[in-house]
């Protein structure tokens, strides 16, 4: 049996994939009615921190794994001290930390925006002064979807930033004046062996991520260098899984990477339909120790996220033959919340208004 640590759409779709395979999943979440226990063979649901739980839990399955990154590291620890967690604990604590991954990807050699660790007001306007304006003040710690950081476009905008660091430790980092946002999903087995999708050109809105086009419309030599910067940080962190590394593409042809998440990618929800091997299906193959399917992709490819109450358009998509709709069953739509995606490949793709 696997074990999925966290119950959202992402383990959902994981656990659809693994049983495909002719794997069960055990899920443990902490919230009650998860996406992912819908179709798992077990659940458990209790507290990260519920240190008994995660032990029974660890006793039931023979791998385990992660669809998000914002668990504490001490209850992942608490897992991995009894059975193998792919991707290792080195890998979610970088993910975690914007310090720490910055830090990682610097030390590495890859490409990113120059940063500043902060961790008072004083040392949020010396940071300012160095980078210099614009800026982006990030916290260290539980930041996605652009919560944890916020924009620094004038001095006006210091007392802000430093408003939303709260004390909290953080970084500032210099603006990055991109031409798009791509990411690099790649697999890497325990044996070294590496498989990397095409990549994605994504498209965000307040931050979230609105669609994600496949082919990425970049040159053929930068899509060769996104995907040596994958492979050179998937193997300076002996990876096991699926990593997703996220990307500023610039006019110069340069690129310089964001950040890592270290699991299956709201991005690479595509590949379910629109490749021969989803991101889902690799993600288990490699925890489990077995080959890396094929990334061929069918053809061009379009994932649209359906937010808060787009959900309830569902019946006019399904009656688009081009349509592949994916409800995630999370019930009463939240605004901005990711209550299911649409993809359409190798089709007249329909203009979708917000």
């Amino acid at each position: 049996m696997i074990g999925i640590l966290g119950g959202g759409q992402l383990g959902r779709m994981m656990a659809m994939a693994a049983a495909q395979l002719g794997y069960r999943c055990h899920v443990f979440t902490d919230k009650d009615n998860s996406p992912a226990a819908d179709v798992s063979a077990q659940t458990t649901v209790a507290p990260f921190d519920d240190m008994e739980a995660l032990d029974r839990f660890a006793r039931s399955v023979a791998v385990a794994t992660y669809e998000f990154e914002h668990i504490p590291l001490a209850s992942v620890e608490r897992v991995a001290a009894r059975v193998p967690v792919r991707p290792g604990i080195n890998a979610l604590a970088v993910a975690q930390d914007r310090l720490s991954e910055k830090t990682f990807l610097r030390d590495t050699g890859i490409d990113i925006a120059p940063f500043e660790p902060v961790d008072d007001a004083d040392a949020l306007k010396r940071a300012v002064d160095r980078l210099g304006l614009p800026c982006v003040a990030k916290r260290r710690l539980w930041g996605y979807d652009g919560k944890g950081q916020t924009m620094i476009r004038r001095a006006s905008d210091i007392k802000k930033a430093a408003a939303m660091l709260e004390g909290t430790a953080g970084v500032v980092e210099g603006f990055v004046d991109f031409e798009r946002e791509v990411s690099v999903i790649i697999a890497r087995t325990g044996a070294g062996d590496i498989s990397a999708y095409p990549l994605c050109h994504n498209i965000h809105a307040e931050h979230v991520l609105r669609e994600t086009h496949v082919p990425s419309g970049l040159p053929e030599p930068q899509m060769a260098q996104a995907k040596v910067m994958a492979t050179r940080i998937a193997n300076a962190l002996d990876y096991v899984g699926l990593l997703t590394v996220e990307m500023f593409s610039l006019s110069s042809g340069g690129l310089v990477v964001n950040e890592l998440a270290p699991r299956v990618h709201n991005s690479g929800h595509w590949t379910i339909e629109g490749a021969v091997t989803s991101q889902f299906e690799q993600h288990i193959r490699a925890i489990c120790g077995l080959p890396l399917g094929c990334v061929r992709v069918r053809g061009p490819v379009r994932m649209r996220n359906l937010l808060g109450t787009e959900i309830d358009r569902v019946p006019t998509f399904l009656s688009d033959p081009g349509a592949h709709v994916h409800d995630y069953g999370k019930g009463k739509p939240v605004p901005g919340r990711k209550m299911g995606h649409v993809t359409w490949v190798d089709a007249q793709v329909p203009e979708v208004t917000a």
